[in-house]
């Protein structure tokens, strides 16, 4: 009997309950309980934050399987209609099919940092101010509706199956599940090859310089060589969440805030250009809509090349999807 790629992730729960169960009894032992009054230990494990990544893990599940029903025979189509290679079943296409989907996973991450209608959608997975192996857990239901599915269409016009499709997500996305730890130091030389736990608390913290950086799946040569890797520095520690706190542990609130908060920026703008930058712009274009707006009252003029005070290409400044 043939396993269906689609319930990997499922396949794999135990695997990945047994490691959350290693590293809270791990974290129990290494890491006193804080009195108090103390800061935050943002690696050890606390019930209402785990529960609601468990909450937002089986909700992402259940669209995800409902998402494939309609990104299958896409993909499909695509295959049978617009492929421009065939491949010959073995390591080779294996290989190919892998580098292809982890480049693709770069583009769709760091987009995703970048269109604020994708990170309405990703907040959710950066919203919680701890990172342990549950984290992993912490994904939204609403990435087939942000459109991640579509990112992987490239890949069936490359000659891949869509079983080949989903089966190389999912094992991208299991991969990136051991990254999601503060129990596991630097691993030398791996770092410069694969995706580690040191580079991803890097990609989760909202320190000013760590901000929007280390978009890396499973491999590290996308972040080094297009400008977005940063070393976890061990003088300046991860601060971990978004920049405006999430201070919740309700799974819907942390699914739907930034999409209600993007739907009433979209309904206040005053013309159809800058509602759709509202949407599609970078998730922190109307904060500076309207920083530059209010700063023009006392103007003497707008600069030629803007409106509402907002450069034309709404390109200004590469990192700060976690103003919001």
């Amino acid at each position: 009997m043939q396993f269906d790629a689609q319930w990997l992730l499922l396949a794999l729960a135990p695997v990945f309950l047994a490691c959350i169960g290693w590293e809270a009894w791990h974290l129990s032992r290494t890491r006193p309980r804080p009195a108090s009054n103390a800061p935050l230990d943002s690696a050890r494990y606390a019930w209402p934050d785990t529960l609601c990544n468990a909450a937002l893990a089986l909700m992402h599940q259940g669209a995800d399987k409902l998402a494939w029903l309609v990104a299958v025979p896409v993909y499909a189509y695509v295959y049978r209609h617009c492929r421009l290679v065939s491949w010959q079943p073995g390591l080779v296409a294996w290989f190919a099919l892998f580098i292809a989907q982890d480049l693709l996973y770069y583009v769709f991450h760091r987009a995703s940092h970048r269109v604020r209608w994708l990170w309405a959608a990703h907040v959710v997975h950066h919203s919680s101010e701890r990172l342990n192996l549950s984290t992993a857990f912490r994904q939204s239901l609403m990435y087939p509706v942000a459109g991640m599915w579509l990112f992987w269409i490239p890949l069936a016009m490359l000659g891949f199956t869509p079983e080949q499709i989903v089966a190389i997500v999912l094992v991208n996305l299991a991969f990136q599940f051991f990254v999601h730890t503060q129990a596991v130091g630097k691993l030398g030389w791996l770092g410069y090859v694969f995706n580690t736990p040191s580079m991803h608390r890097v990609h989760h913290a909202r320190n000013a310089r760590y901000i929007d950086r280390n978009y890396a799946g499973v491999l590290a040569v996308w972040d080094r060589l297009f400008g977005s890797y940063v070393e976890e520095d061990a003088h300046d520690a991860p601060d971990y969440g978004i920049v405006k706190p999430l201070a919740s542990c309700n799974p819907l609130r942390a699914t739907f805030h930034e999409w209600l908060a993007m739907a009433r920026d979209f309904a206040r703008m005053p013309d159809w250009r800058s509602r759709l930058a509202a949407l599609f712009a970078p998730p922190d274009w109307c904060e500076r809509h309207d920083a530059l707006g209010l700063a023009s009252v006392t103007a003497p003029a707008t600069p030629a090349g803007t409106r509402y005070g907002v450069p034309e290409n709404n390109t200004e400044g590469e990192f700060g999807s976690r103003n919001r």
